[in-house]
C-alpha cells in the first residue's frame, strides 16, 4: 500500500512539474496593439501593403495590418506555430485603418501564421529592425 501511495505521489508530481513547465512557455507568448508606435517602427511601415511584419530578433515582432473596416484578432500557439487571425466587419471602402501590434513569442516558437477572414495571408513585407 505504502508502494501504491509513494508511486502515485511521483506521478502527480511529475505532471505537476510537466505542467508548470508548458504554462511557462505559453505565458511568453502576448500579442497587443501598440498605441504609440516607435519613430523607427513608423518610418518602415509601407502604407501601400496589407500585411507586414517587422522583425525585432528575439525580442518581438511589430505586425502591421491596414483594412477598411473593424478590426477583430485572436492568437494562438500550437507547437512551434504561433497563428493570428484577424477578422474584418464593416468595410467602408477607401476609409484604410492601420493597426500596429506586438507580438512576443515563447522558445521555440517560430512560425507566424495569419489568417485573414480565415483564409491564410502571407506577409507582403519583411523587414528586420
Amino acid at each position: 500500500m505504502k508502494k501504491l501511495v509513494g508511486l502515485a505521489i511521483l506521478m502527480l508530481s511529475i505532471l505537476n512539474a510537466c505542467n508548470t513547465s508548458s504554462s511557462n512557455d505559453s505565458s511568453t507568448l502576448s500579442f497587443s496593439e501598440v498605441e504609440n508606435v516607435p519613430h523607427h517602427v513608423q518610418n518602415k511601415i509601407d502604407p501601400n501593403v496589407r500585411l507586414q511584419l517587422m522583425d525585432e530578433g528575439d525580442e518581438g515582432s511589430y505586425i502591421v495590418f491596414q483594412s477598411s473596416g473593424e478590426i477583430e484578432t485572436d492568437v494562438e500557439a500550437r507547437g512551434d506555430t504561433v497563428t493570428i487571425k484577424f477578422s474584418t466587419s464593416g468595410l467602408q471602402g477607401d476609409t484604410v485603418k492601420q493597426k500596429v501590434y506586438y507580438l512576443t513569442r515563447g522558445p521555440g516558437q517560430d512560425v507566424i501564421h495569419v489568417l485573414v477572414d480565415g483564409e491564410p495571408a502571407p506577409f507582403d513585407i519583411v523587414t528586420g529592425l
